[in-house]
Protein backbone atom coordinates (compact mmCIF):
# COMPACT_ATOMS: atom_id res chain seq x y z
CA UNK A 1 0.00 0.00 0.00
CA UNK A 2 2.89 2.73 0.91
CA UNK A 3 4.52 1.49 -2.64
CA UNK A 4 1.19 2.17 -4.09
CA UNK A 5 0.63 5.52 -2.37
CA UNK A 6 4.17 6.87 -3.01
CA UNK A 7 3.59 6.33 -6.62
CA UNK A 8 0.90 9.08 -6.77
CA UNK A 9 1.70 12.85 -6.07
CA UNK A 10 1.74 13.97 -2.76
CA UNK A 11 -0.70 16.63 -1.51
CA UNK A 12 1.51 19.00 0.55
CA UNK A 13 4.61 19.37 1.10
CA UNK A 14 6.73 21.49 3.45
CA UNK A 15 10.54 22.41 4.05
CA UNK A 16 12.27 24.21 7.33
CA UNK A 17 15.80 25.01 7.73
CA UNK A 18 17.27 25.16 11.40
CA UNK A 19 20.85 26.52 11.56
CA UNK A 20 23.06 26.63 14.92
CA UNK A 21 21.11 24.48 17.56
CA UNK A 22 24.12 21.83 18.74
CA UNK A 23 26.24 22.63 15.96
CA UNK A 24 24.54 21.61 13.46
CA UNK A 25 22.21 22.88 10.25
CA UNK A 26 18.95 20.50 9.69
CA UNK A 27 16.59 20.13 6.31
CA UNK A 28 13.36 19.04 6.96
CA UNK A 29 11.06 18.05 3.72
CA UNK A 30 7.41 16.90 5.19
CA UNK A 31 5.51 14.89 2.37
CA UNK A 32 1.87 14.29 2.57
CA UNK A 33 -0.39 12.07 0.92
CA UNK A 34 -3.89 11.25 1.72
CA UNK A 35 -5.46 7.73 1.89
CA UNK A 36 -8.77 7.06 0.64
CA UNK A 37 -11.19 5.13 2.67
CA UNK A 38 -12.12 1.26 1.65
CA UNK A 39 -9.13 0.90 -0.95
CA UNK A 40 -6.76 -1.03 0.72
CA UNK A 41 -7.20 -4.77 1.22
CA UNK A 42 -5.20 -4.77 4.37
CA UNK A 43 -7.61 -4.78 7.82
CA UNK A 44 -5.74 -1.54 9.57
CA UNK A 45 -6.19 0.70 6.36
CA UNK A 46 -9.20 1.87 7.58
CA UNK A 47 -8.03 3.37 10.13
CA UNK A 48 -5.60 5.90 8.90
CA UNK A 49 -6.29 8.60 6.84
CA UNK A 50 -2.93 10.13 6.10
CA UNK A 51 0.72 9.29 5.28
CA UNK A 52 3.28 11.13 6.38
CA UNK A 53 7.28 11.31 4.85
CA UNK A 54 9.66 13.08 6.28
CA UNK A 55 13.22 13.59 5.02
CA UNK A 56 16.03 15.04 6.98
CA UNK A 57 19.47 15.90 5.78
CA UNK A 58 21.71 17.02 8.72
CA UNK A 59 25.19 18.72 8.58
CA UNK A 60 26.75 18.29 12.53
CA UNK A 61 30.26 19.69 12.64
CA UNK A 62 32.04 17.47 14.28
CA UNK A 63 34.72 19.25 16.51
CA UNK A 64 37.34 16.60 16.98
CA UNK A 65 38.02 16.52 13.23
CA UNK A 66 36.96 20.24 12.99
CA UNK A 67 34.98 19.48 9.54
CA UNK A 68 31.16 18.60 8.95
CA UNK A 69 29.73 15.01 8.80
CA UNK A 70 26.10 14.91 6.25
CA UNK A 71 23.26 12.44 7.35
CA UNK A 72 20.33 11.58 5.66
CA UNK A 73 17.50 9.79 6.87
CA UNK A 74 13.37 9.29 5.80
CA UNK A 75 10.83 8.43 8.21
CA UNK A 76 7.47 7.65 7.60
CA UNK A 77 4.37 8.12 9.55
CA UNK A 78 0.94 7.29 9.26
CA UNK A 79 -1.91 9.44 10.98
CA UNK A 80 -5.92 9.46 11.77
CA UNK A 81 -5.65 12.98 10.64
CA UNK A 82 -5.52 14.91 7.54
CA UNK A 83 -3.20 17.91 8.38
CA UNK A 84 -1.38 20.19 6.28
CA UNK A 85 2.52 19.24 5.89
CA UNK A 86 3.77 22.18 8.25
CA UNK A 87 1.67 21.07 10.81
CA UNK A 88 2.74 17.44 10.65
CA UNK A 89 6.37 18.32 10.41
CA UNK A 90 6.08 20.28 13.41
CA UNK A 91 4.45 17.84 15.72
CA UNK A 92 6.91 15.57 14.33
CA UNK A 93 9.40 17.55 15.27
CA UNK A 94 7.98 18.56 18.73
CA UNK A 95 7.41 15.35 19.79
CA UNK A 96 11.43 14.98 20.40
CA UNK A 97 10.47 17.58 23.36
CA UNK A 98 8.99 15.08 25.20
CA UNK A 99 12.42 13.02 25.24
CA UNK A 100 14.55 15.67 25.49
CA UNK A 101 12.37 17.58 28.83
CA UNK A 102 11.88 14.72 30.92
CA UNK A 103 12.86 11.50 29.69
CA UNK A 104 16.46 12.75 29.06
CA UNK A 105 16.80 14.25 32.42
CA UNK A 106 15.03 11.85 34.27
CA UNK A 107 17.45 9.13 33.08
CA UNK A 108 20.79 11.88 33.38
CA UNK A 109 19.77 13.51 36.78
CA UNK A 110 17.65 11.31 38.76
CA UNK A 111 19.62 8.12 37.38
CA UNK A 112 16.30 6.31 36.42
CA UNK A 113 18.12 3.48 34.19
CA UNK A 114 20.09 2.78 37.13
CA UNK A 115 17.36 2.70 39.46
CA UNK A 116 17.52 -0.81 41.10
CA UNK A 117 13.53 -0.34 42.35
CA UNK A 118 12.01 -3.78 41.25
CA UNK A 119 8.82 -3.28 43.10
CA UNK A 120 6.12 -0.92 41.98
CA UNK A 121 8.81 0.87 39.84
CA UNK A 122 5.81 3.04 37.65
CA UNK A 123 5.20 4.89 41.61
CA UNK A 124 8.94 6.28 41.49
CA UNK A 125 8.61 7.28 37.84
CA UNK A 126 5.57 9.48 38.71
CA UNK A 127 7.91 10.91 42.17
CA UNK A 128 10.54 11.93 39.72
CA UNK A 129 7.98 13.05 36.96
CA UNK A 130 6.30 15.08 40.13
CA UNK A 131 9.76 16.85 41.28
CA UNK A 132 11.10 17.76 37.48
CA UNK A 133 7.41 19.46 37.52
CA UNK A 134 7.62 21.12 40.70
CA UNK A 135 11.35 22.50 39.61
CA UNK A 136 9.85 23.69 36.25
CA UNK A 137 6.84 25.36 37.82
CA UNK A 138 9.27 27.27 40.18
CA UNK A 139 11.04 28.14 37.14
CA UNK A 140 14.29 26.42 38.12
CA UNK A 141 16.11 26.20 34.69
CA UNK A 142 19.38 24.46 35.81
CA UNK A 143 17.89 20.96 36.85
CA UNK A 144 21.26 19.59 38.24
CA UNK A 145 21.80 22.75 40.32
CA UNK A 146 19.14 22.52 41.15
CA UNK A 147 18.47 18.98 42.67
CA UNK A 148 22.08 20.36 44.53
CA UNK A 149 20.77 23.26 46.69
CA UNK A 150 17.13 21.40 47.66
CA UNK A 151 19.95 18.20 48.72
CA UNK A 152 21.35 20.78 50.47
CA UNK A 153 18.25 22.57 52.38
CA UNK A 154 14.57 20.42 52.73
CA UNK A 155 13.47 24.31 53.42
CA UNK A 156 13.96 25.30 49.98
CA UNK A 157 11.86 22.40 48.80
CA UNK A 158 9.33 22.73 51.49
CA UNK A 159 8.78 26.63 49.83
CA UNK A 160 8.10 25.70 46.59
CA UNK A 161 5.16 26.96 45.29
CA UNK A 162 2.80 24.05 44.03
CA UNK A 163 2.98 21.70 46.66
Amino acid sequence: MVKHTLSHPFVDEDHTHEIGKRNRIERRRAQVWHLPQEVGTEPWHNHFRSLIRVHRHTDRFNTRLKDWEASEETAYYLSDLVLPAAQCNQAIRGHWGVENRTHYVRDTRMDEDASRIRRNPSIFGLLRSFALNLLRFNKIENISLGLYDNALSLDRVLAYEGL
